[in-house]
């Protein structure tokens, strides 16, 4: 350890000047063993401290002295000058044996580095071997124990030996008796005879058929493979056309029927080793099987589903039919109380009917025909919203309850008098290049006015159709060609309108607002989005599995909804359960133009181009584990199609299970229980 102890490691000369790196080697700076043998010190253990004073450190096996080495002697100046400018002045040592000074090789260094820290010199040398769990929790079959076992204890005990006696003595027995018989040896020759491999074929008995299946039989021949077959089964050159052009799969006959005067004259058949050949494949490599006929009840396969009766009330009965339009009628909608009933139609004109009489109490003309139309869900107010090409007026009927229609007239003034104040604080009338709210006042224009339109919103494409918010402050427009200006949100109470989406993946076709959470549904031609108008983020995707959406319907507990489908169909979805439709149901015929819920009931309804509308039972249950109850009840019908279209919009009556359907026909049915 002395000369351990004189090694220094110069850190900070490491950082004043840069040495180049040498790896060095045990083989390149070690002495050769023939010169240590010659130089090595023969004095034995007499401290080297005793030759200091002499010229030499010791002697030979010869008896010569071993002179010191040259260069030792200099002092602290030539220590100090081959400490700045020797690379290797840090890992060499004096060998105080035979006085020379050795280069330590890596290895020497890590053995020593290793020592300082305190760690086992031979880096190979694991201090914790994996630990062998002798006495394991396993069951053994030989346990391992530390005493050594008895001799009784690998002897068999009484009750061993008298079992093995009895064995032993039935052995004796039977062998005495003849019952014991010997194995017979296997001929090995068994199997050097040949036979027929199908002698027994059609043994029932045989081993190797105890199930015979009989393979199928060929079908007889017909007329066309006779030699001098009739002329009806002769081709002709469309037909033979037609089976040479299509696949061999699909042809109903093999070969091409030819006609011969004489049976001498027919020649050998070109594909007969082909047809043995495949007939050969198809009996030993096809599998064969018995079918066993399961005798089922059909009545069994039907659900069983509560009768109609159960279910009722629902509208069955046709009651009113109001007529006045003059053209297609595409929408209708009922107030809020049930007393009245708006209808927009292409002859441009609304109509606002009374229910229960069927009379047409006002009529409203436009210049262009009428897509939307609807009510304020709001029972303190009565206003119509009403789309037509690029306009969305905002109509106040004037009829019905007159405290309801003067409230409705105050709520109006206050909001004109205050965009007067906003216009004439902002120095005018502030206009967006998309949006265009307009202000009918009596002054302004008095045919509008006295028409009963308050408001008039311009939009720079044509507006398809307009939803409520349940509120009755806001209310949504949708434009399908406007891209991401499609859907727009206006704002009743401020006379303010807004573009909520920036990017639109697809073509709206319709949006709903959720009866009692900030949820806003927008329905495309494949998907259906829900977007939560708080986080500004959408939450869920639905699937409808269709290309074509028609029209949305959200159920008023808000956790069901309905999708209608141009493709016939008709989807059920669960939100709380997946973004797959719960149940899709192709009732109709043709495409399904609408579809609604009734706010009170378990009814909702599907209008179709048919002439039909479908009344369905929905029930939905407070247990989640039990699935909603579908089951369809009554199928109305009795409107007309007109070029192809039939029943174009339906809805429900807000308090009695009526329906109102409207059609291509010009009419409106209602419906009653």
């Amino acid at each position: 350890m002395d000369a351990v102890d004189q090694i220094k490691f110069p850190s900070n000369m490491a950082k004043k000047r840069k040495v180049r790196k040498v790896n060095l080697s045990v083989d390149k700076y070690e002495v050769d063993s023939s010169d240590e043998e010659d130089l090595r010190n023969t004095v034995g253990n007499i401290p080297i401290e005793w030759y200091n004073e002499y010229d030499h450190i010791g002697y030979d096996w010869d008896g010569k002295k071993i002179m010191k080495p040259q260069g030792e002697e200099g002092g602290e100046i030539e220590d100090f000058i081959n400490k700045m400018e020797d690379p290797y002045y840090w890992r060499t040592v004096d060998d105080k044996s035979t006085g020379k000074k050795i280069i330590l090789t890596d290895a020497d260094i890590d053995l020593i580095q290793r020592i300082r820290r305190g760690d086992f010199p031979d880096p190979n040398y694991n201090p914790y071997p994996n630990h062998i769990d002798t006495f394991s929790h396993e069951t053994m079959l030989h346990p391992v124990v530390e005493y050594n076992l008895r001799k009784a204890q690998f002897r068999a005990s009484i009750s061993e030996k008298r079992l093995i006696s009895k064995y032993i003595s039935k052995y004796k027995n039977a062998k005495r008796l003849g019952l014991l018989k010997q194995r017979q040896k296997k001929d090995k020759n068994r199997f050097s005879f040949h036979y027929d491999l199908w002698s027994k074929e059609g043994d029932p008995n045989h081993k190797r058929h105890r199930r015979h299946i009989p393979a199928p039989k060929l079908l007889p021949p017909g007329h066309e493979e006779s030699y001098n077959p009739p002329p009806e089964y002769l081709f002709d050159e469309e037909e033979l056309k037609k089976w040479t052009e299509s696949e061999p799969e699909e042809r109903k006959i093999k070969f091409i029927p030819e006609r011969f005067e004489r049976l001498r004259h027919v020649p050998r058949y070109k594909n007969f080793i082909k047809e043995r050949f495949d007939r050969c494949q198809d009996l030993y490599l096809c599998p064969r099987m018995v079918r066993h006929r399961v005798n089922v009840n059909p009545e069994d396969l039907i659900p069983k589903l509560p009768s109609p009766k159960d279910l009722y009330p629902f509208p069955c009965i046709l009651s009113l039919i109001y007529t006045g339009h003059t053209d297609v009628i595409r929408s209708i909608d009922v107030e809020p109380e049930g007393q009245f009933m708006v209808s927009g139609s292409d002859d441009c004109s609304i109509r606002i009917w009374e229910v229960s009489t069927g009379r047409c109490f006002k009529k409203i003309d436009f210049d262009s025909p009428i897509d939307c139309v609807k009510w304020c869900p709001l029972k303190s107010r009565s206003l119509i919203v009403a789309c037509s090409k690029f306009d969305v007026y905002i109509v106040s009927p004037e009829i019905g309850n007159k405290t309801i229609s003067s409230e409705t007239e105050k709520f109006i003034q206050e909001l004109v008098d205050k965009e007067k104040e906003e216009s004439a604080n902002m120095g005018g009338t502030k206009r967006s290049s998309y949006i265009e709210w307009t202000v009918v006042t009596q002054e302004s224009d008095e045919i509008l006015w006295n028409k009963g339109i308050r408001f008039i919103i311009k939009h720079a494409f044509e507006v398809t159709q307009v939803s409520w918010h349940h509120k009755g402050d806001y209310f949504a427009s949708v434009a399908p060609q406007g891209a991401n200006k499609a859907v727009v949100v206006h704002q009743l109470s401020k006379l303010k309108s807004q573009v909520p989406f920036s990017k639109s993946k697809g073509i709206v076709r319709c949006v709903a607002w959720h009866p009692n959470k900030p949820l806003f549904f927008v329905a495309t031609q494949k998907h259906v989005k829900v977007y939560n108008l708080i986080k500004q983020m959408l939450t869920k995707k639905l699937y409808a599995n269709s290309n074509l959406i028609s029209s949305i319907a959200i159920h008023p507990q808000g956790d069901n909804l309905i999708i209608g489908c141009f493709d016939v169909r008709l989807s059920w979805f669960d939100l709380e359960l997946s973004d797959k439709p719960y149940k899709t149901m192709r009732y109709h015929k043709k495409s399904v133009r609408q579809v609604a819920y009734h706010p009170r009931y378990p009814l909702f309804a599907s209008a179709s181009d048919d002439a039909s509308t479908i009344i369905s039972h929905g029930r939905v249950f407070d247990d989640l584990n039990e699935s909603a109850l579908i089951v369809p009840v009554k199928v109305l019908k009795g409107h007309k199609l007109v070029d192809g279209v039939g029943v174009l919009d339906c809805c429900f009556h807000p308090k009695q299970p009526w329906i109102f359907t409207s059609g291509a026909d010009a009419t409106i049915r209602l419906y009653t229980h």
